[in-house]
């Protein structure tokens, strides 16, 4: 693996952004369902290379070195982007912005805290039930893949692509591909089935702000900010002739991954000492870096607030930064998938992505307006869009949905992260539920899961829905 190869490989993802952009910005399916960038050009990355034109080149008898189209390593380069891109996504969830106390987050955004846990836990519920009701017995798939629902639809491509390591170590190697593909399925049909689900409360006059979906200006469609109303970017905290602000806030994000890095290592030193040596249990083991990278990154901003008295630290500078990382990683995850692992195990995958669309779905149409108070359209279509896949789409159906930022939505959605990801969503127990469940089995998992889902539905529905 040379630096010339890393280097080549890394333009390649630029050259397959922009060709995902045009495609968005000429074709008006791909706007209509406001497909990003990312995704389209990890579809082509797919299509061209070792899993599809590869295996079609090769059908043919064709002696070459290519991987598709691509060179030989370049596959092989793109495979490692996505475990080191996940910490850096989670390393700036949190950094750049004061956090707020606990009582506000509550107040304004407990019925989309509640809701969304429910969700999230829901999903290890139905995901935990299929497979020991279905897949383990009828199709003898690990166990492990009850957990698969909400790593890839909640997780997303980032967790997905992040856990890699922890499957391979635990036996579950395609547990990794099943979690990416469940990913892409969560992704594009959120973005549809949140359309649709917009266009349903308009007919039904549930909304509160948005009455005509075909009022949506053309440049919003192709993803383009007018001239007249583009935001700035970042600040320029720093002179570039001391330091390149850019560089600042890389490292910035640097010291945040390292805290956590030495956060995960004391832990694995304390299991080691403690509960590891006297039950032969070994759990942090297998955790992943970036739950922790997303610690460190609260633990960093916490130190901000108290010495960084003249704001060094631009949230917009960061938010570019983790916005860069999302979509290198996103179309190397994708370029990356094995098709072939995915139609082996093609029934379970398809029970999994059908439970888990089926259970998000239901859950917005029937608990959403019993939990949210007030315009739970608005609200819920954010936690809808987020449960299927990413933050980035809870966030587009949300200006989808309320455009001008009328209601709260927007506000509570931010806050919700506060108290939820550091637990599901690729938090902690995302990171520790696919060691658990290798460790104690499915059933005590299960259980566990049933409980903390009932109690936050018991949450949303008797507390905040009857407010």
């Amino acid at each position: 693996m040379s630096a010339e190869m890393v280097g080549f490989s890394i333009i390649i993802v630029g050259i397959l952004l922009l060709i995902g952009k045009w495609i968005r910005v000429s074709i008006p399916l791909f706007q209509k369902y406001f497909l990003p960038s990312s995704i389209i050009g990890g579809f082509i990355a797919l299509i061209l290379g070792p899993e599809i034109l590869g295996k079609l080149i090769r059908s043919f008898q064709v002696e070459t070195t290519l991987q598709g189209i691509f060179p030989e390593g370049v596959h092989n380069i793109w495979s490692t982007f996505p475990s080191l891109l996940i910490s850096v996504i989670f390393a700036t969830l949190f950094l750049g912005k004061k956090l707020p106390h606990i009582k506000d987050i509550w107040h304004i955004a407990g019925p989309q805290i509640s809701f969304g846990q429910s969700v999230a836990w829901g999903q290890y519920v139905f995901g935990l039930l299929l497979t020991l009701a279905v897949l383990t017995p009828f199709f003898g798939i690990n166990p492990m893949a009850g957990a698969l629902i909400e790593i890839g639809f909640e997780g997303g491509h980032g967790t997905s692509a992040g856990l890699a390591t922890t499957f391979k170590e635990l036996g579950f190697g395609a547990g990794a591909d099943i979690a990416i593909g469940l990913a892409t399925v969560g992704v594009v049909s959120g973005v549809v089935l949140g359309i649709i689900l917009i266009n349903w409360a308009i007919r039904k006059n549930k909304t509160t702000i948005l009455k005509d979906p075909n009022n949506l200006p053309e440049h919003e469609l192709r993803g383009i900010i007018e001239p007249e109303e583009r935001p700035i970017a970042g600040k320029m905290t720093t002179k570039p002739e001391s330091i390149e602000p850019l560089a600042l806030h890389i490292s910035v994000i640097g010291i945040a991954i390292l805290i956590g890095k030495g956060l995960l290592e004391g832990l694995i030193y304390l299991e080691r000492v403690t509960w590891g040596a006297w039950s032969d249990t070994e759990i942090m083991t297998y955790v992943p870096l970036f739950p922790l990278a997303m610690v460190g990154g609260v633990i960093l901003q916490k130190i901000l607030e108290k010495t960084d008295t003249i704001e060094l630290v631009d949230r917009k500078m960061i938010l570019r930064v983790q916005g860069l990382a999302l979509d290198f990683l996103i179309v190397t995850a994708i370029a990356t998938l094995s098709l072939t692992v995915i139609g082996e195990h093609f029934i379970p995958f398809l029970l999994l992505a059908l439970t888990g669309i089926l259970w998000n779905v239901t859950a917005f149409i029937f608990i959403a307006p019993r939990m949210i108070p007030e315009d739970w359209v608005e609200r819920g279509i954010g936690d809808f869009g987020q449960s299927m896949g990413m933050t980035a789409a809870g966030l587009m159906l949300i200006r989808i949905a309320d455009s001008k930022g009328k209601t709260k939505a927007l506000e509570a959605f931010g806050y919700k992260q506060l108290l939820f990801e550091p637990m599901v969503g690729g938090g902690l127990f995302t990171a520790a539920s696919v060691p658990l469940i290798y460790q104690f089995g499915a059933i005590p998992i299960f259980i566990l899961c049933l409980v903390v889902m009932l109690f936050w539905m018991a949450v949303g529905l008797f507390y905040f829905g009857k407010k």
